[in-house]
């Protein structure tokens, strides 16, 4: 089963019905964003949940110390660095976690376009990720840019990749081509944002059941390869 996270969540309504269609995963933006929701505004979401639903607060370049402080007060149980973070900054973040006894997973977003020969993520540094999530966003727009990477030219990196951690794949999903990301790529998961709404922070409920429509459908043909 594909994991699936739908990202930039801002009300109860949306996150109980992504809940109810199947996700796995509901992530709470707290960087600059069209999307950005605070750690209390947060917390009346989380509260009602499900707790077998990972929550996940998305960072960008912020201390440890204030990540923790949001992942207490929102009521989280992982988060995304979506910024420059190296891994020693992952390294920086789990010890003080554990120092807080605070458990914590942590997915790491990559740009797929400054992906190069010095490429910091070897499989070792990897191995303290819950997965990596495989994006197509900008220094200035880091995620819900509604653009793909080129998925054709990375499937050979993709493949490397997927033998660090595990692999998520964002950037441009939607219903229409969620099934060829799930074809190309065999990725653990999915990360969606602005192709399940209907304007920034604001789920379109047609849009999400079809998401997951073609996510079980594609699974079904997988199968029965």
């Amino acid at each position: 089963m594909t994991w699936i996270k739908i990202c930039g969540n801002t009300n109860f309504e949306d996150a109980k019905l992504a809940a109810d269609l199947g996700a796995d995963a509901l992530g709470f933006i707290f960087a600059p964003s069209p999307r950005r929701i605070s750690p209390i505004e947060a917390s009346t979401i989380t509260s009602k949940l499900d707790p077998k639903i990972e929550t996940v607060g998305v960072f960008v370049n912020q201390p440890p110390s204030t990540i923790l402080k949001t992942v207490q007060r929102a009521g989280l149980t992982a988060v995304q660095l979506h910024g420059d973070e190296d891994p020693e900054a992952v390294r920086n973040l789990l010890a003080l976690a554990f120092r807080e006894k605070i458990k914590l997973k942590i997915y790491k977003a990559v740009r797929m376009s400054i992906i190069d020969n010095s490429f910091a993520w070897d499989t070792e540094s990897s191995k303290m990720l819950a997965g990596m999530v495989l994006d197509s966003g900008t220094p200035i727009q880091r995620g819900g840019t509604g653009r793909n990477f080129d998925w054709d030219e990375a499937a050979p990196l993709v493949r490397v990749l997927s033998r660090r951690t595990r692999i998520i794949i964002a950037g441009g999903l939607n219903p229409q081509n969620a099934a060829k990301a799930l074809t190309l790529f065999n990725p653990f998961g999915l990360d969606v944002v602005s192709g399940v709404e209907r304007e920034p922070g604001k789920k379109d409920p047609d849009k999400l059941r079809a998401f997951f429509e073609a996510v079980h459908q594609a699974e079904l043909r997988q199968e029965n390869l």
